[in-house]
């Protein structure tokens, strides 16, 4: 099995890089000029999307393939405050760039959109805007020239005191989405809400791919193993290809460890990588090829500790500085 690593948003390596730089809306309300200050946020956000493009050099120089880009790349999109404003068409040949970039060097880009972007909410002004938000993020990677290999990880949300009747709504809602939304989302469990199962059983109705969370699963879970799991996880992954190609898509997990005892949900610095590597290990004989994303404080520094950690396993063949074969 091969497997790759990747990283979110940001780098401890790469400095004055933030790809999250914004704007309050009490900052941008209080400017008489509206129109300096829509030119103010677009420039914020062309910075935004540059350092993005220093961000995939620095993975390019360190044969990183798999990347999240920040969901704040432009600030204030959506909001009430910018009725009318469409930041896309200004900052296309500064997405263009980016994209070809990551084109270029066959990287695997994805977003995941905020916690308040739900679709099993019963309040209809939290729908309109997570429908905005989904359809802010596909517009993102339309605009880099991205196809529908670069995906939108969710999760299902919240249970609102009716898990079941919560997730008819999801499911629902999700299905109605329009196609060039769809066929970019992914489906994660929570660490609290919808495990695993439930989950992986609500991306086979739907026909989305599942990102498994092993952390999440650990803290949250139905009594089946992840490894149980993993032969219908991975069928959900059927039919993906890569950019512009007919290669299978790889599956992507999300790996992080706890933060301590106190706090088993929250994400520590670095990764453990015993437990990762007993997951990979289960699996590697039905796994041909495995993309796993680092949610952890250090960013990309966890994704070095941890190839430097799998270095010392015997049944471990670097390939390069940030993948490895099992």
């Amino acid at each position: 099995m091969i497997v790759r690593l990747g990283y979110v948003a940001m780098s401890m390596r790469v400095q004055n890089a933030s790809p999250s730089k914004t704007m309050t809306a009490t900052s941008f309300a209080k400017l008489e000029d509206r129109e300096a200050a829509i030119r103010k946020l677009e420039r914020i956000a062309s910075e935004n999307i540059h350092n993005t493009l220093r961000l995939l050099k620095h993975n390019r120089a360190y044969d990183i393939q798999l990347y999240r880009c920040s969901s704040k790349l432009i600030p204030l999109f959506n909001h009430e405050l910018l009725a009318g404003w469409n930041p896309i068409d200004v900052l296309k040949d500064n997405f263009a760039e980016l994209g070809a970039y990551a084109k270029e060097h066959s990287m695997r880009i994805s977003f995941h959109p905020d916690h308040f972007t739900v679709l099993s909410t019963p309040r209809e002004e939290v729908l309109r805007n997570s429908l905005l938000d989904l359809d802010k993020h596909a517009s993102m990677l339309e605009a880099m020239g991205l196809d529908l290999s670069a995906k939108n990880n969710i999760h299902i949300g919240g249970t609102y005191g009716n898990k079941q009747t919560a997730l008819e709504r999801f499911i629902d809602r999700f299905t109605n989405l329009p196609d060039r939304v769809r066929l970019r989302m992914t489906l994660e469990n929570d660490d609290k809400t919808f495990t695993a199962l439930e989950t992986l059983e609500t991306c086979e109705k739907v026909g989305a791919p599942m990102v498994l969370d092993i952390h999440h699963h650990q803290v949250n879970h139905s009594g089946e193993s992840a490894t149980e799991l993993w032969p219908r996880i991975m069928h959900t992954w059927d039919g993906q290809t890569e950019q512009h190609s007919d290669r299978p898509l790889p599956p992507k997990i999300h790996v992080s460890s706890p933060k301590n005892e106190k706090d088993p949900r929250g994400h520590a610095d670095f990764i453990e990588a015993s437990v990762l590597m007993e997951f990979l290990r289960s699996i590697a004989a039905i796994t041909p090829r495995l993309d796993v994303m680092i949610e952890a404080k250090k960013k990309d520094e966890a994704l070095f500790k941890l190839m430097e950690d799998v270095r010392a396993h015997p049944d471990v063949r670097v390939l390069t500085q940030a993948s490895f074969e099992l």
